[in-house]
């Protein structure tokens, strides 16, 4: 993924170090957690009713070890990583602006927050290495650098575009706030049994996974900048935390009506649907029967 030399997003905050000017820096190359502890971890996870990623999250120890306390202002303004994620941000700025455009609609975009520490949220506190998450709360895509570590390292995900693919995965809940199609899903599960619930909440992130492909569609035919494949890597990641794969690693067993986030079939089905036509009417996963 040809990502350099683009515009870089300026609605990206940087929380590393604490909110009190001061902090414990990351370091990279710290213990890791071998395959052993992430499927106990996992397994935990589902007995427990966690959502695994957030598990996953936590076990980042590549990222989430230690040094001594460095004022934050003295914390680096600008490394590769951060580079990179103001400028995929960046860029599905450009995406939907033009795409809603073209509509008549104006939606405003999220803002962004890396962090390490705990961070209070609108939806909650933010933990330490937790990973990525949106909170419609306060319209913040909340991410810890420490995760593309775990999905390389630990779940075999590696490459740009397959951390891209997180980045947008993340926004498509934006886009699904400001349309008003998470809060009736909300409302929707309060009538429900859990399974039934489970199913609109499969439903809502596999159109997630979806409008990510959309977003790759109108990115690559504007920019070109995907190379040899970059596809790939965003569809091996989205197999890589299908609830079957995770769920099969944690415990042996799969029990579908557990799934909160689709299978890894499902989730490159639906990216691959986005991404083919470039249009939001083909990410309608609450019409069909068959997911």
């Amino acid at each position: 993924m040809k990502w350099e030399g683009h515009r870089q997003s300026d609605r990206v905050e940087d929380l590393r170090g604490g909110s009190n000017g001061g902090g414990a820096r990351p370091r990279a190359g710290g213990r890791r957690i071998g395959l052993g502890g992430i499927f106990i971890a996992l397994l935990a996870a589902w007995l427990f009713g966690i959502n695994p990623l957030t598990v996953l999250g936590l076990l980042g120890g590549g990222e989430a070890a230690l040094e001594a306390s460095t004022p934050a202002s003295q914390l680096p303004a600008r490394t590769p990583a951060e580079a990179f994620v103001k400028t995929v941000l960046a860029d599905t700025e450009d995406v939907w602006a033009a795409y809603f455009g073209q509509r008549g609609l104006q939606v405003e975009p999220p803002r962004l927050r890396l962090f390490t520490d705990p961070v209070p949220t609108a939806c909650g506190t933010g933990e330490a290495a937790m990973g990525p998450f949106y909170c419609p709360g306060d319209e913040y895509v909340y991410l810890d650098l420490g995760f593309f570590d775990t999905l390389h390292r630990q779940l075999g995900a590696p490459g740009d575009f397959a951390q891209a693919y997180v980045i947008a995965h993340e926004v498509g809940h934006h886009l699904q706030h400001k349309l008003g199609i998470s809060g009736q899903v909300q409302k929707a599960r309060l009538r429900l049994s859990k399974a039934e619930g489970n199913q609109l909440s499969v439903r809502l992130e596999l159109q997630a996974d979806c409008l990510a492909g959309v977003w790759a569609h109108h990115s690559q035919r504007g920019k070109g900048w995907l190379e040899q494949g970059d596809i790939e890597e965003a569809l091996n990641a989205a197999a890589r935390i299908g609830d079957d794969v995770l769920q099969r690693a944690a415990r042996g067993t799969v029990v579908p009506e557990s799934f909160t986030h689709g299978s890894a079939a499902q989730r490159q089905r639906w990216f691959r649907a986005g991404l083919q036509g470039g249009r939001i009417e083909a990410c309608d996963t609450f019409k069909v029967q068959e997911l």
